[in-house]
């Protein structure tokens, strides 16, 4: 595949994190709802639950698929919340255009959180007086502050200030060269060199900056054919062509993130691959046609390991009445 030349910008970053965080009652009110399991329709589910950030999961729950109400088992891996506010689309398949659409999604999911109408749970919430008041808080100019906009935009506000860009990489891409060992900086130059920043490109190794709603997709496999498309049952799922119905989206998905990636196994969107090293492999011959060295591998997951940041501890908040 064709080598890219890979730049960083640092500072449309920072910005970009810390917009929505501004108003601190905003997020106060998102970090309520995110840890709140009343938001499903037993009471069991909260968006902490498949997105973990309280015990260093990487803002996910360690599951191949995760688990909804009534044990229900759920379709894809949960991608990290982590420094999720820099992409220009959520979802494996893209169908969500920010934090605050995809924050909708899984509250009326039958398999997720179940809700049956964004209207009920608006009504669940809506009663509880700790509730009215952080909403009028967040939303003074509201006459009816309690709604599903304002829900989906607090939750969004709170994960907004879910980032982490203080990796050891962060560090050597702003000119402490110690901050990466050799085998790390060996990892670095293989990534360029083999191609991996063909796909994973960018501030967060998710491809280009791009506007909200313009998704970075990439075929997967891209090379099919391979040992792993049954071992890893890579073709079952069609990826974005699920959501538009369009041959061209066949197996198309949107690039993740590689920060934290170390943090949150299992990978791909089913989670059949339990280990970094063994995803590593799969991308080297589904994606660029290359059978890896063991070497190259071990070189590659020494970098990978560079792009984890350095997770605050967040303590849940109290449950409002």
């Amino acid at each position: 595949m064709k080598k890219m030349a890979f730049v960083f910008s640092f500072g449309w970053v920072l910005v970009t994190g810390v917009a929505q965080a501004s108003n601190p009652q905003l997020v106060k009110l998102g970090k309520h709802l995110y840890f709140d399991p009343r938001l499903s329709k037993d009471n069991t589910v909260s968006c902490n639950t498949c997105h973990d950030i309280t015990n260093k999961k990487g803002g996910v729950d360690g599951l191949p698929t995760s688990v909804g109400i009534n044990k229900q088992i759920g379709g894809r891996n949960a991608p990290t919340v982590w420094n999720a506010t820099f992409l220009s689309v959520q979802f494996w398949d893209g169908r969500a255009n920010s934090l605050a659409e995809q924050a909708k999604g899984p509250i009326v999911n039958p398999i997720e959180m179940g809700m049956p109408s964004h209207e009920m749970v608006i009504s669940k919430i809506g009663q509880l007086q700790g509730y009215k008041k952080l909403f009028k808080e967040a939303f003074p100019k509201d006459k009816q502050p309690v709604n599903i906009d304002n829900l989906a935009g607090a939750i969004a506000a709170f994960e907004s200030t879910l980032v982490t860009l203080n990796s050891p990489f962060d560090d050597y891409s702003k000119g402490k060269k110690s901050a990466l060992s050799l085998q790390a900086r060996r990892g670095y130059d293989k990534f360029n060199s083999l191609g991996c920043v063909s796909c994973h490109s960018g501030d967060h190794f998710a491809g280009p900056k791009l506007s909200a709603g313009t998704g970075f997709y990439m075929k997967f496999p891209t090379y099919p054919g391979s040992q792993y498309d049954k071992k890893y049952d890579l073709l079952t799922d069609t990826g974005r062509f699920m959501e538009t119905k369009k041959d061209q989206d066949k197996h198309m998905w949107r690039v993740p993130t590689l920060r934290n990636i170390a943090l949150t196994a299992p990978y791909f969107h089913n989670g059949k691959v339990k280990t970094l090293s063994e995803a590593v492999r799969v991308m080297g011959k589904t994606q660029l046609n290359k059978d890896l060295s063991q070497q190259d591998v071990d070189d590659l997951v020494v970098f990978l390991n560079s792009l984890t940041g350095k997770l605050p501890a967040i303590k849940p908040p109290k449950n409002l009445n």
